[in-house]
């Protein structure tokens, strides 16, 4: 399972940010011209934050910009970080009349 990394509040949308000022592009989607294999509406999600980024893309990124990853402040998780959790949770048995 591939890990994801984690940022503080907004701490996303900004490395994204810096990660476009890095590589001159007008927009977020921009960085799409440098061969990446992330769709645009995954990119989309990766900048308002509703997922996180993957370890692999978040290390090319920061290849790409010359930013060096060991200065921002991020933690590693798994890959399955913040998924629904189903099973007993969800599945409750069945209440009798």
């Amino acid at each position: 399972m591939e890990q994801r990394v984690k940022f503080k509040h907004r701490g996303q949308k900004k490395f994204l940010n810096l990660v476009v000022r890095r590589l001159s592009c007008v927009s977020v989607r921009g960085i799409l011209q440098f061969g990446f294999g992330v769709s645009y509406s995954g990119l989309k999600n990766y900048y308002i934050e509703r997922r996180l980024l993957s370890r692999g893309f978040f290390e090319d990124l920061c290849h790409v910009a010359k930013i060096d990853p060991l200065k921002l402040n991020v933690k590693y998780v798994s890959g399955n970080f913040g998924c629904v959790r189903g099973g007993k949770v969800g599945c409750r048995g069945k209440r009798k009349k």
